[in-house]
């Protein structure tokens, strides 16, 4: 099928917007040929994942778009950067990385993007409205946006999503589809123990069975009684789309497009059933550890998806002013920086031992120190998953209980009371 431009957009393709405007939309009408969409539909907003430094060419691409006169036509947050430019914690890059990877914080700025520097842009008031078309990078905010929110997003990479802000279109392709947004497999809970499924230890576990599980299919889960809140459906999101491919889940009863399993299933018959047992929970949780057998840690880390004010509030509760043996990294957005330097939180948990990490987090830039042979615990599946290949740091997963008595001991402690 051809792809058909309206008048308008051939404008821009021409040039009536600028040459920035310009690379922007011949950018995203490339792709939509690419993926065989019709046309292209306008975007209500964008979250722009491509400001993270990974080489010079994205400095060099961010650049070029502000040379050509570009600025973002909708709303557009940042995600993380390379660096903390808050100043609460110091990485380990090279003076020409670092000097790169501010200049291109500095060029999507210039672009008229939100310096949010957040992975979850949602808790920093980023919240699209149901049904609407977004075009959303990072794979656990365009979850989360599918998911949680309704609203229509594909996995928009580095540097589609840039393209897509600035030329206020997206490909009409994929979920922003109603008959895509179908769930075709079940993902039953319900024989699960319901102590467990309230604990905020199992949203990560679940997250990461279903990712593998699902690949990049969709699913609705079934069995969850009761609406587990945003924090637990952040974990669960972020953990299968890192495990696997997964852009969108329902859970039934829950989640906007599934008021109850038949509407998840668009009133059809499910293609599979997947019903989750507590062996295939135990080998879950196993598998989120590489470093189950050591004996002492060097570092917890948390944050990943960044951490909300409720989580920042348990955290404290958790840590009771204890002075911390090994150092505990939270990573959050200056959303949440702000409300605990204001609320006098950020000293106390500070004083602990807590270093705050904001504008990005310990797994995509080198914050942690460089050690031989050492380990990492922490709550967040995303962290587990990515950690050891980012970081060289082997991996413990326990809940955030877990994760607080072994940074006041420095080595490993389970069966924390949460």
């Amino acid at each position: 099928m051809a792809l058909e431009l309206t008048a308008e957009q051939r404008a821009i393709a021409s040039g009536a917007r600028g040459e920035g405007a310009a690379m922007a939309l011949r950018i995203v009408a490339a792709t939509a040929r690419l993926m065989g969409a019709p046309s292209l539909i306008p975007i209500a907003s964008a979250h722009i994942d491509g400001a993270l430094y990974h080489g010079d060419s994205g400095t060099l691409f961010a650049e070029k778009l502000v040379e050509g006169g570009a600025r973002v036509a909708v709303r557009a947050t940042l995600n993380v950067g390379s660096l903390d430019l808050t100043g609460c914690s110091k990485n380990r890059l090279e003076p020409h990385e670092r000097g790169m990877a501010r200049r291109m914080m500095d060029a999507y700025r210039t672009l008229g993007c939100e310096p949010t520097w957040t992975c979850a842009p949602y808790q920093a008031g980023h919240r699209p409205a149901y049904g609407s078309d977004v075009a959303w990078g990072e794979s656990n905010a365009v979850v989360f946006c599918n998911s949680v929110f309704g609203a229509r997003t594909n996995r928009y990479g580095d540097f589609l999503d840039i393209a897509c802000a600035i030329a206020g279109y997206a490909p009409y392709y994929g979920f922003h589809l109603a008959e895509n947004r179908r769930a075709r497999i079940v993902f039953d809970v319900s024989g699960l123990d319901v102590e467990f499924l309230a604990s905020e230890a199992a949203w990560p576990i679940l997250g990461s069975l279903y990712g593998r599980e699902m690949g990049d299919a969709v699913g609705v889960v079934a069995g969850i009684e009761h609406h587990p809140g945003e924090d637990a459906l952040k974990a669960f999101g972020a953990a299968a789309a890192s495990a696997g491919a997964v852009g969108l889940f329902h859970v039934a009863g829950v989640t906007p497009e599934a008021p109850d399993l038949a509407t998840a299933l668009q009133h059809q018959a499910p293609e599979a059933v997947i019903k989750v047992t507590t062996d295939m929970i135990g080998d879950s949780r196993r598998r989120l550890s590489t470093a189950a057998g050591a004996e002492s840690i060097h570092a917890v880390a948390i944050g990943s998806p960044h951490l909300s004010g409720a989580e920042f509030d348990r955290l404290e509760r958790l840590i009771a002013g204890r002075r911390l043996h090994v150092p505990l990294y939270a990573c959050t957005g200056r959303h949440a920086l702000a409300a605990l330097e204001s609320s006098g939180k950020r000293q106390i948990l500070e004083r602990s031992g807590v270093i705050i990490v904001a504008d990005t987090c310990v797994v995509v830039t080198p914050i942690l120190p460089d050690i031989d042979n050492a380990v990492l615990m922490t709550n967040s599946g995303k962290f587990a998953h990515y950690a050891p290949g980012n970081t060289g740091y082997g991996v413990i997963y326990g809940s955030m209980a877990e994760c607080v008595e072994s940074a006041v001991t420095g080595h490993p402690v389970f069966g924390a009371a949460e």
